[in-house]
């Protein structure tokens, strides 16, 4: 449900030192300006700074910068406490953060490359949501605007060869999602699930295969500020991958193996954030 925008919104973004979530930050610096403050974290301390300037200069925002990965919930909590006293409540919240690398059950050395990655793309969502909760709660209740943000994947639709850790982190990812959405409606916080498409930014830059409907961070970030703004609950950007999603649930298992038998693989414990 779509709800008014305060006239200062406060907004916290993880992953926000590359990819999708510096193109967030911006995008939320042109739209809003000097109305918004942002909470940026990212785990390259240089490049926050660096967009911190940016936005100041550029529109005036507030930035708020903070390094972390979030895999450290006590970390992650810290932060949150930080700017629960510094800055006050969010009315949204972004769990951008995610990694994504190539692995295959078959090797032993890459089951640390699984808890990596389940940690990253799902115990991160835990770690970043559940700190600002109980504010929100209140906040909500007093009919303040409070809306928490997954940033998912279609990858997480179907298992694609290669990226098991991935497609799987990627569907628990949707999964928890749908649960905490219909949990916090009981307290009137809106939860949206984006799941993007390929999408152009650091870790899209290594595939050497085809990625169709390719789009520029800029403009998912555009197009996902505006779903946000919206109160959608579930989204696939871009569009065309939306339909593709779509067929996608529909093939049957037989079907999809032997579409996906001599599809290519992501390269093996690569390491590229979101």
């Amino acid at each position: 449900m779509q709800q008014a925008t305060p006239p200062h919104l406060h907004i916290v973004i993880t992953g926000a030192s590359s990819g999708i979530g510096q193109a967030l930050a911006r995008a939320y610096a042109r739209r809003y300006g000097a109305h918004c403050t942002l909470g940026l974290i990212g785990r390259k301390q240089a490049a926050l700074q660096t967009l911190q300037s940016e936005i100041r200069t550029a529109h005036g925002s507030q930035v708020h910068c903070y390094t972390a990965d979030v895999r450290d919930a006590e970390r992650m909590q810290a932060i949150a406490q930080t700017w629960l006293a510094e800055v006050g409540t969010p009315h949204i919240v972004i769990a951008n953060a995610g990694v994504s690398r190539g692995t295959l059950t078959e090797y032993h050395e890459d089951i640390a490359a699984f808890q990596a990655v389940f940690d990253t793309n799902v115990m991160g969502l835990v770690h970043t949501f559940q700190p600002f909760i109980t504010a929100m709660k209140t906040a909500a209740g007093q009919g303040q605007p409070a809306q928490l943000v997954g940033i998912a994947s279609v990858a997480g639709i179907r298992g694609l060869p290669g990226s098991a850790a991935y497609s799987a982190s990627k569907a628990a990812a949707i999964t928890y999602l749908e649960s905490l959405r219909v949990e916090m409606q009981l307290h009137a916080i809106g939860v949206t699930t984006i799941s993007p498409g390929y999408i152009r930014t650091p870790m899209t830059d290594i595939n050497t295969y085809t990625m169709p409907f390719l789009m520029d961070a800029d403009l998912f970030a555009e197009k996902a500020v505006k779903t946000i703004a919206n109160g959608r609950r579930y989204t696939v950007i871009p569009w065309q991958m939306a339909i593709v999603a779509r067929l996608l649930r529909l093939l049957p298992p037989i079907l999809w193996d032997t579409i996906m038998k001599k599809a290519p693989h992501k390269a093996r414990l690569s390491d590229h954030n979101e």
